[in-house]
């Protein structure tokens, strides 16, 4: 493996800056990291690779001119495959959006290009992002670099495992109940879900529209804080977008002082259902926090165990209004138009052929939970509850700073385990959700592995609105506390990959 993919995004920042490495070069190594072992991962259903190096030649050409760069500039990135990229394809997923190529880029591709970020590529996800595993996905499962017969955690398994297996040292997620952070849990990466309305939804295929948030994912904090800031920020195209200066991530991921910082343990997120190494390396971080002067306490949010019910109410809802655009008539796949069929038929066909099973699931529980009859009884009574866990998190932040948790209740479970269990795989988002239905930030960080099966714990960082900052103040914490350790970051002790030559 090069050198140049073990390197962080701020590493490689410096190296070209020094002029000893070139954004080409750093290019060229995460290609062929891909090309060697993405057979046995799939983390990406497509490879931009003459676009990428064509970014990567042009961010050298104005370095060497002379021209102020930004902190990210000629940095590899990888991209989840719902965020619209102008000229490459892009599925969601899904069979529907089969060889779709957006005419136009995401707000967020529009500020990865300007920072000079090179896009190598979009990365495998569940389709729709209507998943917890990448099991969903129309193009095959996403595995684990930890343990190729477990899944990478979902809907944003690709990116997760990009990152995880050196393709990238940074990408982009998005999360709806916890697609950014679960999957960050199961590979010992970084997974930040930022405050909703901090990071813009224009171009972004949306899921459920009042919970999807893009997101930074990266191997160390920092290089989590340094895309944060790229990607953040008011946006006039996306209606719901915060009007607000970015809070300071940068510079909270390069302090990482909790000292005095006031830390609420979540009653309600433990206990019976969670796996017993997940909670001892929960605790451990507890403790280290405690000895960097973190003020600990336990906190209750009491409407906390109605978040998941709530969730898949209000999210198959809003997802069953957002794909009603997938009728067969303007872009994307066309089943049955051959002249004996009239357009209600060519849309049933398309669609019968087009939507996965999860996706037809979904549809169907959302059509009728907002169906005559059933809207105040299914969808009334869930939003409800959604206030009643904002309020949860109101009350609990006038006693603390920010809340914790496990980030998921287990470890990576195998590929197949739960894909027919429903239930059991909505459960994997049971501490995540919360902060999706009440809409502030939150993120995951690696805090070791379980000794029960030797794969990465994910500890769970929950802050009010708009101070995204305070999660990266405790993650940094947490990851210098803990590099002495493990000899670095976590992902010094993943297993190395074996390479198709």
């Amino acid at each position: 493996m090069s050198d140049l993919t073990r390197k962080t995004a701020a590493e490689l920042s410096e190296l070209m800056a020094s002029g000893e490495t070139s954004s080409v070069e750093i290019t060229q190594a995460h290609l062929d990291r891909i090309t060697a072992t993405d057979t046995a991962v799939h983390a990406f259903l497509h490879v931009d690779t003459d676009g990428a190096l064509a970014q990567a030649a042009d961010v050298d050409k104005r370095r060497a001119a002379g021209e102020k760069l930004g902190p990210l500039a000629g940095v590899p990135l990888a991209l989840k495959d719902v965020l619209t990229q102008d000229g490459v394809p892009t599925t969601a997923g899904s069979r529907i959006l089969e060889g779709w190529k957006p005419p136009y880029d995401s707000t967020v591709v529009k500020r990865l290009k300007a920072a000079g970020i090179v896009i190598l590529g979009k990365t495998n996800m569940d389709e729709f992002a209507m998943g917890s595993s990448t099991e969903n996905s129309a193009y095959g499962p996403t595995h684990n670099p930890w343990d190729l017969a477990r899944i990478p955690g979902g809907s944003g398994g690709g990116s997760s495992a990009a990152i995880s297996a050196y393709q990238a040292p940074l990408a982009i997620g998005t999360d709806t109940g916890g697609s950014i952070r679960q999957p960050a849990a199961f590979t010992g990466t970084v997974g930040v879900k930022p405050t909703y309305g901090g990071t813009s939804r224009y171009g972004l295929i949306a899921l459920a529209s009042s919970l999807d948030t893009p997101g930074p994912c990266a191997r160390t904090t920092l290089d989590a804080a340094l895309l944060h800031e790229v990607i953040a920020g008011h946006d006039p195209m996306d209606s719901t977008s915060i009007d607000q200066p970015v809070p300071p991530v940068v510079e909270a991921a390069r302090r990482g002082d909790v000292n005095g910082l006031r830390i609420g343990v979540v009653k309600e997120l433990g206990g019976e259902g969670y796996q017993p190494g997940v909670e001892a390396r929960f605790h451990e971080a507890v403790e280290l926090l405690t000895k960097l002067g973190a003020e600990v306490v336990e906190v209750s949010c009491p409407h906390f165990q109605y978040a998941l019910p709530a969730y898949y109410l209000i999210l198959p809802s809003e997802a069953s209004s957002n794909l009603a655009k997938f009728d067969a008539m303007r872009f994307g796949l066309r089943v049955g138009d051959d002249g004996e069929n009239d357009a209600e038929q060519v849309m049933r066909l398309t669609r019968e052929a087009g939507f996965g099973a999860e996706v037809k699931r979904r549809i169907m529980l959302g059509t009728h939970a907002l169906s005559s009859g059933y809207y105040d009884a299914y969808y009334g009574q869930a939003q409800k509850v959604r206030t009643l866990i904002a309020r949860d998190f109101t009350r609990a932040y006038e006693q603390v700073d920010v809340l914790v948790s496990p980030a998921t209740p287990t470890t990576a479970f195998a590929i197949g385990d739960r894909v027919n269990d429903p239930i059991a795989m909505y459960k994997n988002d049971l501490c995540t959700i919360p902060s999706n239905l009440a809409g502030n930030a939150a993120a995951s960080f690696p805090v070791g592995l379980a000794d029960e099966d030797g794969l990465p714990v994910g500890f769970h960082v929950m802050a009010p609105v708009m101070r995204d900052d305070l999660l990266y103040q405790v993650g940094a914490a947490l990851e210098s506390a803990l590099a002495d350790q493990w000899g670095g970051v976590l992902m010094s002790k993943a297993p190395e990959l074996e390479v198709t030559r």
